[in-house]
């Protein structure tokens, strides 16, 4: 079974939904997993920008990168710039991945703009994730 690894900052929004539409779209075709070089929790609004396309994210958790650490990855994806560039080194064979998505958690605004940006960004890694499964699992 493939195993794949989404990184981000925190480990709260982009890494959360990834994980959320990879497993989906895996259909049990592959180990997904998610980590942040740091953890800040699962964003709540994240919980529910997932709910409102289907998929429940409410039992995932934030994990730190080190938690991984001794696991061989077949994929490793990163989501966000920052976590790319402060990644430390992991060894084995992982392809590597990037996509720099927008931060929903930093939206500004009324809360329907907030809810906005937090759907825009879903529906981005929506169709990367889709794409990701599609033509390499």
């Amino acid at each position: 079974m493939k195993k794949v690894l989404v990184l981000c900052t925190g480990n709260s929004c982009r890494s959360q939904i990834a994980e959320g539409y990879l497993r989906h779209f895996a259909e049990g075709k592959a180990d997904i997993y998610s980590a942040g070089i740091e953890t800040h929790g699962v964003n709540p609004k994240a919980v529910e920008t997932m709910k409102r396309d289907g998929i429940d994210i409410s039992k995932h958790t934030s994990n730190n990168l080190e938690e991984y650490k001794d696991m061989d990855f077949d994929f490793i994806i990163t989501v966000c710039d920052h976590a790319k560039e402060r990644c430390p080194y992991l060894p084995g064979k992982a392809k590597r991945f990037h996509y720099n998505f927008p931060d929903p958690a930093k939206a500004i605004g009324t809360e329907e703009q907030i809810k906005k940006e937090f759907d825009t960004v879903r529906d981005l890694i929506k169709s990367y994730s889709l794409k990701f499964v599609t033509e390499n699992l």
